[in-house]
């Protein structure tokens, strides 16, 4: 049986108003057609202007498109915003470009993945996760402590302890030196082997090349759509 997508766009395009006029717009996106696989990382690539974060942020339904179709595991998506809201929180997890964003400082790490757990009413171990992330031994760390590279594996061991099936995040290597962000891509590799969909904003072309999937635009447009597996 063919695996159901995450997520299907047919024709979406996001317009913004400009303040001054509201019959100017910007176009953030323009005419996206577009299957996202259940499994696997895939890479959203591009230029700063692209559409890249737009496009995640309409994958992550903080975006409404202006016109066209959203589908999410085959249902249709409602522009209803408690409908959002729900599936936003239930199957959905977000890794920012700031590691810090993605934590709360004043817990402990070991209770930052507890707190990740319990916001979809599920528990965690924390020492099992913390170990497959190469955290091992950081359970009762200040996350002050932490590396920037540590601070966003932790970000992404979060989003294992929600168990959500798909992650989206925006630039997650942007701000790291090289060794970190080779950390932080082998914890990518590890959400993808417990079967979870993740989709990546990035113009870094080391995880460009670990993408299962490549999704390079344009101008707003999709150029470019490459299975690289």
């Amino acid at each position: 049986m063919a695996e159901t997508p995450i997520y299907e766009l047919s024709g979406v395009s996001v317009e913004y108003p400009l303040p001054t006029t509201r019959e100017e717009t910007v176009i953030g996106l323009r005419d996206v057609t577009l299957t996202v696989p259940g499994t696997g990382l895939t890479v959203l690539a591009g230029p700063s202007g692209s559409g890249k974060s737009t496009l995640l942020r309409v994958l992550s339904l903080f975006q409404v498109p202006t016109r066209g179709r959203m589908s999410f595991r085959g249902t249709p998506v409602s522009p209803a915003p408690r409908h959002r809201r729900l599936l936003r929180r239930d199957a959905i997890s977000l890794v920012f470009q700031t590691p810090l964003d993605n934590l709360v400082p004043y817990l402990s790490v070991a209770d930052n993945l507890h707190a990740a757990a319990q916001s979809v009413n599920r528990q965690c171990d924390p020492e099992e996760l913390l170990e497959r992330l190469g955290l091992g031994g950081l359970d009762r760390s200040r996350i002050t402590a932490l590396s920037g590279g540590q601070q966003q594996r932790l970000a992404f061991a979060c989003a294992l302890a929600r168990r959500t099936p798909v992650v989206l995040a925006d630039e997650p290597t942007s701000q790291l030196d090289d060794a970190s962000a080779d950390r932080v891509l082998d914890a990518l590799t590890v959400l993808c082997s417990e079967g979870v969909a993740v989709v990546v904003a990035s113009h870094d072309e080391r995880l460009i090349t670990r993408g299962f999937r490549v999704v390079r635009l344009r101008a707003g447009r999709v150029s470019v759509e490459e299975d690289v597996a």
